[in-house]
């Protein structure tokens, strides 16, 4: 991977390179606070595309934050119902436990041997 970006890089500084000596015509460009008096077009040409690709690159992060958030936020929630029910279930288990101890209780009666015995009949 690491040899594919540097093939990569050196091909886009020769293609830069080869852009600025191509285009070696000279222009005044008119920024909107100041004028440059004379540039080379190719060297325009690559701040343009360069400033563009950096303004790119942070917008395009930028937003993609606002998206992982929103995934991470749906997950989250997902998550929270998920344990809700979970919870839910076992409130409802432990109730109904707790509800069948104490009818089991109310309806045995301890009844030991030896009382039987003393019981004539």
């Amino acid at each position: 991977m690491r040899y594919v970006l540097a093939i990569i890089l050196i091909l886009l500084f020769g293609y830069s390179l080869f852009l600025v000596l191509q285009n070696s015509t000279e222009l005044s460009v008119d920024l909107l606070f100041t004028q440059v008096p004379a540039m080379r077009l190719g060297l325009l040409l690559l701040l343009t595309l360069a400033l563009g690709v950096v303004l790119g690159l942070l917008l395009g992060v930028q937003i993609f934050r606002v998206f992982q958030n929103n995934w991470e936020i749906k997950r989250l929630r997902k998550d929270i119902d998920r344990l809700r029910k979970e919870q839910i279930q076992a409130a409802q288990l432990a109730a109904s436990e707790a509800a069948a101890t104490t009818r089991h209780e109310k309806t045995v009666m301890d009844i030991h041997p030896e009382d039987r015995s003393s019981n004539p009949l």
